[in-house]
């Protein structure tokens, strides 16, 4: 019976956490998804190292051929970016405020495109705010949102547009004259996850069977703008930052959305009134998916990241989250055998537990060890080592609401010679105790080039395994490690944030900084052990994005078109014998012969959607194989291939594509004169 309400409650848990990043995440913002925050990246400019890339993205899990009321941004929203730049100051110094309305061009058909007109047609403003809020300059009127891609004929046929969707993305992005450059639209969804395995009950990886990209082939409507680091400097800081971890170059970035609070219908249409209410937020990722539990998601998406820090309820669930009962063999770890590699420090150096409702390093509190590091009183009062019973407050809490500071013990373990609060190599400060859940970002760290053979989906983490082995970086000066600008300092496109941050709960950053996994002893040389091995190359089977990201802004791939092969699944919707339709319940074989009918020579033309290979037969309408056409099998993909039957008597056959178990998954009639 235990067992079964630890599976009840871990499948409650998953479904949460990754339904992407943000998708559906709370009951009441599942059911307005214009509203619905799904994510949010920040990053030092590849293409461009003197501005800052924020995109956020909204509207769910939108598929490509969702017609023919296309998804797009919704009206009577504000969508707002904040920024923080200052810890001395309460709330934004920065926010940027989208929205957006539609019009109909041509009301007379169905058809969301046709003849040069846009049904639905989106245009936004845009506003700046540099006094937390209260007053607005408008930089952007009337700017373009591009259509969804609909299909080729709507987009690039002369009864549609007559141009390309590259086109179309390019000519939406706005220059501003204060130096933002903005981007409204439809887009690829850039996160990753193994959706299905997720859902089985925590199978992340699949134990059995591939791991499948849950949100390939969806779309999200995205904000992106490219800001100069000028912009979002705080008052004060110098032009060029003085180190490559200067505190004055962290930044706080949070997303928002915001309805009106009084709704009322009208015929044919809808009033809205009122004070505006904020119903969506997001910062780090998956928050409010897999650390605040379901009773508390809607309140937690009602607050601002200042509010948050206030609340020492939302405090608890960051102290010892609920992740943690499942990585560790002495409480539920069994449940989830996938995870089997993530385990928590439970007797660290021997004297330290970080299990669920354990200590830490509290234990240690007022000892004269902890003076002049991070942990000591007098540096940072009890921010991080609040009290007994609050095993993460050193680690999780920090990583999600202040982001960490270059400050010992949080360097790494080289230089420390096993004492994990000794001086170690700098590698992170993105320190900004101003508000609770936000990505915070170091603007003075150095882009990673996207080229670059170190260029690791890891992002932190691999900074820290390259500071730690590599002799390079065996010193214990401030200097540039690759990654450094990887999640979760910021977040770019690129970063495995599911896979980096199963393994902090599982304790990586407590490992980076010298508190080893149990089997490690200490004093023994050599502090790379098995749990530490299994950790580092724990992987959820999905790690990067289905499609390519740009090299330039707004860096996002071009959104699924509706009727490319994301446009619906292939099925063999073809004639049978009777003249029915066949395989509309899951056949994956797109199937065609031509000329058909046929005198001799014909080509088979065959798109095999299945992992299976397949070779086609020939069979009369009894079923009775007569032929095999093709003498091997092919596997997934399209295939082509010309057959002559001017020996085959005349009369209707089928050919039939079976897989290599025997299966038929799909069959076209054939017709011989």
């Amino acid at each position: 019976m235990k067992s079964k309400i630890v599976l009840s409650s871990l499948f409650s848990l998953f479904f949460g956490l990754l339904m992407a990043s943000s998708h559906r995440e709370a009951p009441l913002i599942a059911n307005d998804p214009l509203a619905d925050n799904v994510d949010l990246y920040a990053f030092r400019s590849p293409d461009n190292p003197d501005m800052i890339t924020i995109i956020a993205t909204y509207v769910p899990l939108q598929f490509p051929h969702g017609g023919p009321n296309y998804y797009s941004f919704g009206q009577n929203i504000r969508y707002e970016i904040h920024v923080d730049n200052d810890a001395s100051k309460p709330g934004d110094e920065i926010t940027y405020r989208f929205t957006f309305k539609q019009v109909n061009e041509d009301p007379t058909t169905f058809f969301n495109i046709r003849l040069g007109k846009q049904n639905l047609k989106t245009t936004y403003t845009l506003e700046r705010s540099t006094d937390g809020g209260l007053s607005f300059i408008t930089l952007i009127n009337n700017g373009p949102v591009p259509p969804n891609n609909i299909g080729a004929r709507s987009i690039e046929s002369g009864v549609g547009l007559g141009t390309t969707y590259s086109n179309l993305m390019q000519s939406a992005i706005r220059n501003i004259n204060t130096g933002e450059r903005v981007f409204c639209g439809p887009t690829d969804d850039p996160f990753f996850v193994d959706l299905g395995g997720v859902f089985d009950l925590g199978n992340l990886p699949r134990q059995n069977g591939k791991p499948r990209d849950g949100i390939a082939c969806l779309n999200v409507s995205a904000i992106a703008i490219q800001i100069p680091i000028s912009i979002l400097l705080k008052t004060g800081a110098p032009a060029a930052p003085r180190t490559i971890l200067d505190p004055d170059y962290v930044i706080g970035v949070w997303a928002s959305a915001s309805r009106q609070a009084i709704r009322t219908l009208t015929p044919g249409g809808e009033n809205h009134s009122g004070e505006w209410i904020q119903v969506s937020r997001l910062g780090m990722p998956l928050t409010n998916e897999a650390v605040i539990p379901i009773g508390y998601k809607d309140y937690w998406n009602s607050l601002t990241p200042y509010q948050e820090l206030a609340d020492t309820l939302m405090d608890n669930f960051f102290f010892n989250p609920e992740l943690a009962l499942y990585m560790d063999d002495a409480l539920f770890g069994s449940a989830v055998p996938s995870m089997s590699k993530l385990r928590i420090q439970r007797n660290s150096l021997q004297g330290f537990d970080f299990g669920y409702g354990k200590d830490g390093l509290y234990g240690l509190k007022g000892n004269p060890a902890l003076e002049g590091t991070a942990l000591d009183d007098a540096i940072f009062g009890t921010l991080l080592l609040p009290g007994k019973g609050k095993a993460r407050s050193i680690d999780l809490w920090p990583a999600f609401h202040t982001g960490v500071p270059n400050f010992k013990p949080y360097q790494l373990a080289t230089g420390k010679n096993g004492n994990p609060l000794a001086e170690g190599k700098p590698f992170i400060h993105n320190f900004l105790p101003n508000g609770g859940d936000m990505l915070r970002l170091n603007m003075a760290v150095p882009a990673t080039p996207r080229n670059d053979p170190a260029f690791s989906t890891l992002g932190l983490v691999q900074a820290c395994v390259l500071g730690l082995t590599d002799p390079k970086f065996a010193n214990t000066n401030i200097e540039f490690i690759p990654n450094m600008d990887g999640f979760p300092n910021g977040r770019r496109l690129e970063d495995d944030v599911t896979r980096i941050e199963l393994q902090a709960v599982s304790g990586i950053v407590l490992a980076a900084v010298g508190l080893w996994y149990d089997d490690y002893t200490a004093g023994s040389p050599n502090p790379v052990t098995p749990n530490l091995i299994g950790v580092l190359t724990y992987t959820t089977g999905v790690e990067k994005n289905d499609a390519v990201f740009s090299n330039t802004f707004p860096n996002l791939a071009a959104p699924w078109s509706g009727d490319g092969e994301c446009g619906g699944k292939i099925v063999s919707a073809v004639n049978n014998q009777n003249g029915g339709i066949i395989g509309l319940n899951g056949p994956q074989i797109s199937l065609i012969n031509y000329p058909n009918p046929v005198n001799s020579v014909t080509t088979f033309k065959i798109n095999n959607q299945l992992e299976t290979s397949v070779r086609l037969d020939l069979r009369t309408n009894d079923g009775k194989t007569i032929q095999t056409l093709n003498q091997e099998y092919f596997g997934k993909g399209l295939h082509e291939f010309t057959v002559d039957l001017s020996k085959l008597p005349a009369g209707i056959y089928l050919a039939s594509a079976v897989t290599d178990r025997g299966a038929i998954a799909g069959y076209t009639k054939l017709i011989k004169n």
